[in-house]
């Protein structure tokens, strides 16, 4: 009850004060913490045992024997990694990163193809979260550990839909060369807003005019004449930051990744918003606040700790530590 309170609350002293309501007990914030933080960190040491069991080149384990299989996913599944911010002490904003598994369920309709955005046929539930203070290595680690617990591998469909950063390509094609990937579709269609914007002006009929153009041709999996308009744009006289000068070769080297009209008729989730959500649901809303910050081993457990929590699988983590 405590440690729940703790994780919930947005704040060790709230935690203690929603505590006292409910029990009708009093706690101070902090023994809240220690307790808390002390079950956060239990978990901690408990993943990463698994991930050295798992990664150990000198005896090597088959994750299946490492990892307990909780709320496997039947049919279809669906990967999305990305990063956020917390303030650690004495080191100022860290990136930490997640990854989301999903169950993907989809109505027996065919999609519309009105007005571009992420399929509404498709729903995606039954999350699962893993997120740390990680290198993209280590993240490929607990990506996998986490496909295991969920037995990814037995899915018949899987899928990943993210921004398109280098790091999440290749940890999640190397996990999962199966995979259908897919580059998101708010981060391509909101990249070439920007292009239209600084090529245009912002506002200008001009720049809305190429960039419904753009768009129509995105969706419909047309991303070969979006690569030549792009790359006919005068860029020596456009001003503009160098992550927008240099998307005809962003959309050159993802195009395979692009093919939305294939992937929606197919099924496919386009979206990458189950993991822009968890991270502000599961981590900025608990972890991200001014001032000094936590501790990189405190972040780290209370990390773990979020996972487990929002993954609905609290109370097997509670009783599998404490």
């Amino acid at each position: 009850m405590a440690a729940r309170a703790g994780l919930q609350a947005k704040s060790f002293k709230k935690a203690a004060e929603s505590y006292s309501d409910a029990t009708g007990g009093s706690m101070s914030s902090s023994s809240l913490r220690r307790i808390t933080e002390g079950f956060g960190q239990a978990l901690e040491d408990k993943r990463v045992k698994e991930a050295q069991q798992v990664y150990d080149p000198q005896t090597p384990q088959l994750a299946q024997q490492v990892v307990t299989v909780t709320a496997p996913i039947q049919e279809q599944a669906n990967i999305s990694t990305d990063g956020g911010m917390v303030l650690l002490r004495e080191e100022g904003w860290k990136e930490f990163k997640m990854g989301v598994f999903s169950e993907v369920r989809i109505k027996n309709t065919l999609p519309s193809p009105a007005e571009p955005h992420p399929d509404p046929r498709i729903t995606l539930l039954r999350h699962s979260y893993q997120v740390g203070l990680w290198t993209a290595d280590q993240m490929g680690q607990h990506q996998h550990l986490e496909g295991t617990r969920r037995q990814v591998e037995r899915c018949a469909r899987l899928g990943s839909a993210n921004d398109g950063a280098v790091w999440i390509n290749r940890i999640t094609l190397t996990n999962y060369s199966q995979v259908v990937y897919a580059i998101d579709w708010a981060h391509s269609s909101g990249r070439l807003n920007n292009v239209a914007k600084a090529a245009f002006g912002e506002g200008t009929q001009p720049a809305q005019q190429w960039m419904q153009k753009q768009v129509d041709r995105l969706w419909h999996g047309h991303v070969e004449h979006v690569v030549t308009a792009l790359q006919i744009l005068d860029w020596e006289q456009i001003t503009c930051p160098e992550d927008i000068r240099n998307s005809p070769s962003y959309f050159e080297t993802r195009k395979q990744y692009m093919d939305y009209e294939s992937l929606r008729h197919e099924g496919y989730p386009i979206g990458s918003g189950t993991v822009e959500s968890g991270i502000n649901t599961v981590v900025h809303h608990r972890m991200k606040r001014q001032g000094r910050g936590w501790k990189r081993s405190h972040a780290q457990a209370m990390m773990a700790a979020l996972g487990e929590l929002h993954s609905d699988r609290f109370q097997l983590a509670w009783q599998a530590t404490c």
